[in-house]
């Protein structure tokens, strides 16, 4: 039997799974995934299209000189960085070789996954659903939100040698989570234990992809309505057993 029963029967539906940085998205996505979603992961595909011997990366490398190399032949993500930074020219010339290969292979990817049918939803994973704009491309917009100072407590975590001063800079870089959560279908508040969060996405899912009757949801959440379909609408909250921001 497919994954999902009887729901994987109907198209998929396709979910915009965004947060900001250090909010506990891919957490949230794994939880997906063990539910019965495919999950496209906008960071995988954005690292795989740079590997050895892919287009983009000779692009890049014709674009920006071998510095941008490790002396094993994989991209310098960091050399590449500051090769860019404050010069907006040149982060055009990057976003110009390196968006077109994405879009393609996530689309290809989300393309099949949709057609095949055989997941009851697909979750595609992006941290900047909102900021290219393409929120109109998928059902239901799902944002996982975290208090700031739980944010910042987890990215110095993962990456310590990152300034305070580049923490700030990447917070600022994205769209405000509060914003975020007011134009999604369900807010997940992952502020606190993994399994607060689990028993939100269990209700979400129940409610949004299984579409069981008398599931708890909020007002202003509703299965297949997609964010551009209910214009002058107001906030749209809808975190199943968790709070909006």
């Amino acid at each position: 039997m497919p994954a999902g029963g009887a729901r994987a029967a109907r198209r998929p539906l396709l979910i915009g799974l965004t947060g900001g940085i250090g909010s506990g998205k891919s957490s949230v996505a794994a939880m997906l995934a063990s539910l019965g979603a495919a999950v496209v992961d906008a960071d995988a595909i954005a690292r795989a299209v740079v590997e050895p011997g892919e287009p983009a990366l000779a692009r890049l490398v014709e674009a920006f000189g071998p510095g941008i190399l490790r002396p094993d032949g994989t991209l310098d993500r960091r050399a590449l960085g500051r090769r860019v930074f404050g010069d907006d020219a040149a982060r055009k010339t990057l976003e110009g070789i390196v968006h077109p290969a994405i879009r393609k292979r996530t689309w290809d990817r989300i393309g099949a996954l949709m057609a095949a049918g055989s997941h009851p939803a697909v979750v595609w994973d992006v941290p900047l659903l909102f900021e290219v704009g393409a929120e109109k491309l998928v059902d239901q917009v799902w944002v996982v939100t975290a208090p700031r100072a739980v944010r910042l407590q987890r990215l110095r975590q993962r990456d310590p040698d990152l300034s305070p001063e580049e923490l700030e800079r990447r917070m600022a870089a994205q769209m405000p989570l509060e914003e975020k959560a007011a134009r999604a279908h369900v807010v997940i508040d992952n502020g606190g234990d993994l399994e607060a969060t689990r028993r939100q996405v269990e209700a979400a899912w129940r409610r949004h992809v299984l579409r069981e009757e008398g599931s708890a949801t909020r007002q202003g959440s509703r299965p297949g309505d997609r964010p551009g379909d209910r214009a002058g609408s107001g906030r749209r909250t809808g975190a199943e057993g968790g709070s909006g921001c």
